[in-house]
């Protein structure tokens, strides 16, 4: 069970429709506190997404894309951003302050893929959730 009040991760896509709800869902899965939002939210979580997590027996079909905000990132003991151009989407304040907390992969955007590609990147999230999960761990920069 996570304790609401201890800072948690932040993971960010473009339309927080894909692999930051996928991220989300996994952290959420190992107990920690995790959130994700967009630089430009969609409308919805993309439907293959859903099904690919549900594959995995993790529901994210209640998630909704939000728009990533200052007052996310300053909550944040880190934010992931799912890939590197996303830096330069971001506003300056958000960037700025990002500062040290954040951590940047490279994941293929998965919108307009068939199911088969988006299980693959699931896959690869999951490696990468995993991954930073035992990192932080380790450094003890982050309180899970």
């Amino acid at each position: 069970m996570t304790d609401k009040s201890e800072k948690g991760i932040l993971f960010i896509c473009i339309e927080n429709s894909s692999r930051s709800q996928m991220a989300e869902g996994f952290a959420k899965a190992l107990g920690l506190n995790a959130s994700s939002a967009g630089t430009f939210p969609s409308s919805q979580v993309n439907p293959l997404v859903i099904q690919a997590m549900m594959e995995e027996g993790i529901d994210i079909s209640s998630y909704k894309p939000k728009l990533v905000t200052e007052e996310m990132v300053e909550k944040a003991a880190l934010a992931v951003l799912t890939d590197a151009t996303l830096e330069e989407a971001l506003p300056k304040k958000i960037r700025k302050k990002m500062g040290k907390k954040l951590v940047v992969w490279s994941i293929s955007d998965p919108q307009g893929q068939p199911i088969e590609a988006i299980r693959l990147i699931r896959d690869h999230i999951r490696r990468e959730v995993n991954e930073l999960v035992e990192k932080e761990k380790v450094r003890k920069t982050v309180s899970f």
